[in-house]
């Protein structure tokens, strides 16, 4: 009766939540301009047979057109081909490292929440590398490594690992104080039992919104390293790749900028309410007001000055 009932509570929650993620409008708002942008990123070239490589010579900067509808590069590459593949590129990247870098901050954070020497170590190599900005830290990585994918790849993982792991050990060192955890030391459970039992589970639900976050500076940083030739390496496509090519072109075709930043912002937009409506969901008290909360945090994104109580 007593599992019958725990069952029962179990489920009774699930179903909460889901009718509140669908009563959700920054969630679903989100969800859709990321469904949509990887829907396009994935779909679109194949349809319509775009070719981000293909170069025209005798169409160079060409304002978009029924041939070209987004225009091409000054190379005379289809600029719709090139955002699409782009899009992919960056998706791709960001969920590569926000996969990593969450896995490897959650197993650091957790195992330094258990270990006084181990928090002393990795914690202080943690404060150190985060005490050197994001950008010019990748940066730095990046041409210590080389110019590839991989090595890119790597460097932002460990950008973002100690981020994560801080904000894991906190809420692992919370939740070792805890009832339910103290329970389980006082009837002899093992470390990795409580670990994997009892830590693990509980910092899903704040994890889940921090890497939502994660995944959209991802994109950014990518964009950045890539403008400044540090990041994806040409002609492969890149969002940052096109704004470079774009800004020698700019007074000509402002559409090569103009496109592809529209393209990125719609992403990270997305992932930033895809982030809010994770966390409100949560923790309902961070958005007891949903339409308000959504409505003030979306203009602070457009507008970073704007104060919370306006």
């Amino acid at each position: 009766m007593a599992t019958t009932g725990i069952n029962d509570t179990n489920s009774e929650r699930r179903r909460t939540v889901a009718f509140r993620a669908m009563r959700n409008t920054q969630l679903i708002i989100g969800f859709g301009m990321i469904g949509g942008m990887a829907f396009a990123a994935v779909v679109l070239p194949h349809l319509l047979g775009l070719d981000p490589q293909a170069v025209e010579p005798l169409n160079r900067l060409k304002a978009p057109s029924l041939a070209h509808f987004l225009g091409t590069d000054n190379f005379g590459r289809d600029l719709a081909a090139r955002i699409l593949a782009g899009a992919s590129t960056s998706l791709r990247l960001a969920a590569s490292v926000t996969l990593l870098a969450a896995a490897i901050g959650v197993a650091v954070g957790i195992l330094a929440s258990f270990s006084r020497l181990l928090d002393h170590v990795l914690m202080r190599i943690c404060d150190g590398l985060m005490a050197i900005p994001a950008l010019l830290l990748a940066l730095a990585l990046t041409a210590t490594f080389g110019p590839k994918f991989s090595n890119l790849l790597i460097a932002l993982v460990i950008v973002f690992v100690p981020g994560i792991a801080r904000l894991v050990r906190a809420r692992a060192l919370a939740l070792r104080s805890e009832t339910f955890v103290e329970a389980a030391v006082a009837m002899g459970a093992s470390d990795l039992h409580i670990m994997g039992r009892h830590i693990f589970p509980n910092v899903l639900s704040v994890l889940a919104v921090q890497v939502t976050f994660l995944f959209a500076e991802t994109i950014v940083i990518e964009a950045a390293l890539s403008f400044l030739g540090a990041g994806v390496p040409p002609p492969a496509p890149s969002w940052g790749n096109i704004l470079y090519d774009g800004k020698a072109a700019i007074a000509k075709a402002p559409y090569m900028v103009l496109f592809a930043s529209t393209a990125m912002v719609m992403t990270v937009v997305g992932l930033t309410l895809i982030g809010d409506g994770l966390r409100d969901l949560v923790d309902p008290r961070s958005g007891s007001q949903p339409e308000a909360s959504w409505s003030k945090r979306l203009l602070r994104l457009v507008l970073p000055c704007t104060k919370e109580g306006a």
